[in-house]
């Protein structure tokens, strides 16, 4: 391979490998942030996925949330077990196959997740705002690349 062929693999190779390092750093500091702020005890992330998706996607059966959430079906039902316990989610049976549950989120679960969200929201702003604004363009620009690299990540991962 030429110097010049490799060059496009380099970056590739750069650009897969910075993020690979900075989005999981990225998640933590906000994670912690959270935490810190939210004024009842955390969810785990996997709840708060879990909540993510039956709150967009109400009456969503376990199976549909394991696929979504790329997670086995028993682990989300063990998940599902324990939020319905603790008053986040509740499950209706469905009436034509008594086997299958769709999944609901309760009142307290909808005013925890908007909590989440505004203080993920405040923290993401405060940090942006010590930014640059060329480094705020790059990333608003850049938006659109994340959102459909990780449709091709979750595609993939299927």
């Amino acid at each position: 391979m030429t110097d010049s062929a490799s060059a496009p693999r380099r970056e590739l190779d750069r650009t897969a490998s910075g993020l690979a390092a900075c989005l999981p750093a990225l998640y933590r500091a906000l994670d912690r942030q959270i935490a810190s702020g939210y004024p009842h005890p955390k969810p785990p992330e996997g709840q708060l996925a879990l909540l993510r998706f039956v709150d967009r996607r109400e009456g969503a059966t376990v199976r549909e949330a394991a696929e979504a959430l790329l997670m086995k079906p028993n682990n989300v039902s063990a998940l599902v077990s324990q939020m319905t316990e603790s008053g986040l989610l509740e499950r209706r049976q469905d009436s034509a196959d008594k086997r299958v549950a769709h999944l609901y989120p309760t009142a307290t679960a909808r005013r925890r997740l908007a909590e989440v969200r505004d203080l993920e929201t405040a923290h993401l702003r405060q940090a942006l705002m010590s930014l640059t604004e060329g480094e705020l363009g790059a990333l608003g620009s850049a938006l659109g690349a994340l959102t459909s690299l990780t449709r091709r990540l979750h595609s993939a991962a299927h």
